[in-house]
């Protein structure tokens, strides 16, 4: 007889990972109530600025939030941002030009020495730093001129959901203050409803699609590409799913020669520019035989999942990641899983 037990005998039936991403929309709520007159201020401070150019500086899921925020610096501000290699600081000691830079860091626990170092460098320098970071008395939280704190609370699932959330919040935040769009600041405001709906949103036919698979290629192109990155990165840390991140425009480009019958793809097809040819891309996927998961608005009549929509487009990456955070913390458990105990992960990684 086989008395050993599998990691969810022991798990709660309902993981710390739901739980969290469940709470997002309050926690939003939470950080919107707060540093409202700092945020305004910030924004003064940006549009007296003249930046050449900005940069971000983060690890893992706090990069794919800072991949988001440049996309809206970028669209939205016109100004080019770049995603910082942190060994030119930390390894190579590289001679950076640092004035007239805007350097954004984002992180749930501020403390891994390779997102600290380059803001000190790069206000030693004289950038303008901002730390959009979920512990205000952190090593990060005291190196950055402008500290603006994500109110996630503390986070017990080693997988981030609600400190992501917060993260693409505050990052959102930031951009209408710095812009100061009164569209884009009430699209901000309505996100706390807009997440608790989210998370009722209903993607069971995505578990019954990946419970038995052992691979899958997550796809999206501009403002939803990061939260591909980010779903890919849960697949893998939370259901031992091998997942790429891909995007749309980048599939054709060799990717393709992994698709077989019955390959699985979640396509993330959000509002916006990027969406018709992600809508082509799932029928043609499904023409070679792909099992496609086509993530889109209700008003898309193919579609396999409904993404949840938010006030503005710019802002659905947000809604939607909510939708995919509770769906991946119910496929974990399919998978035999604990979503709270991935293998070989600890919640802070600190790293040179």
């Amino acid at each position: 007889m086989n008395s050993s037990k599998s990691a969810t005998d022991s798990a709660p039936a309902t993981s710390l990972m739901l739980q969290e991403a469940m709470s997002a929309g309050d926690c939003v709520a939470l950080q919107l109530s707060q540093d409202t007159e700092r945020y305004a201020e910030l924004g003064r401070t940006l549009r007296s600025t003249n930046f050449h150019s900005a940069v971000t500086v983060a690890r893992g899921s706090s990069d794919h939030a800072s991949s988001y925020v440049a996309y809206l610096i970028m669209s939205r501000l016109g100004r080019l941002v770049t995603s910082l290699p942190m060994s030119l600081v930390t390894l190579y000691k590289s001679p950076l030009v640092t004035r007239d830079t805007l350097a954004i860091a984002i992180s749930q626990s501020g403390q891994s020495p390779d997102v600290v170092e380059p803001i000190q460098y790069f206000r030693a320098g004289g950038a303008t730093t901002v730390a959009l970071v979920n512990d205000d008395s952190s090593p990060l939280a005291q190196s950055a001129a402008w500290t603006m704190p994500l109110h996630a609370g503390k986070e017990q699932s080693v997988a981030a959901t609600k400190s992501f959330i917060t993260s693409l919040v505050a990052g959102a935040r930031l951009v209408a203050e710095w812009q100061d769009d009164a569209e884009l600041k009430a699209g901000v405001a309505a996100l706390p409803e807009a997440l608790r709906a989210a998370s009722q949103a209903d993607w069971s036919a995505a578990i019954d699609v990946l419970a038995p698979a052992r691979n899958i290629m997550v796809v999206g192109r501009g403002i939803s590409f990061p939260i591909a990155l980010e779903a890919a990165l849960k697949f893998k840390e939370t259901s031992a799913l091998q997942a790429e991140a891909f995007s749309g425009a980048e599939i054709k480009h060799g990717p393709m020669a992994l698709i077989e019958e019955g390959y699985p793809l979640l396509i993330f097809a959000t509002r916006g520019p990027a969406q018709a040819g992600l809508l082509t891309l799932a029928a043609e996927m499904r023409g070679r035989g792909a099992r496609v998961l086509l993530a889109a608005p209700d008003d898309v009549p193919e579609r396999d999942l409904t993404l949840p929509v938010a006030a503005t487009p710019d802002l659905d990456p947000i809604v939607a990641i909510q939708a995919f955070y509770v769906m991946a913390a119910q496929l974990s458990k399919a998978r035999g899983l604990d979503p709270d105990r991935p293998r070989h992960l600890s919640k802070v990684t600190k790293t040179n």
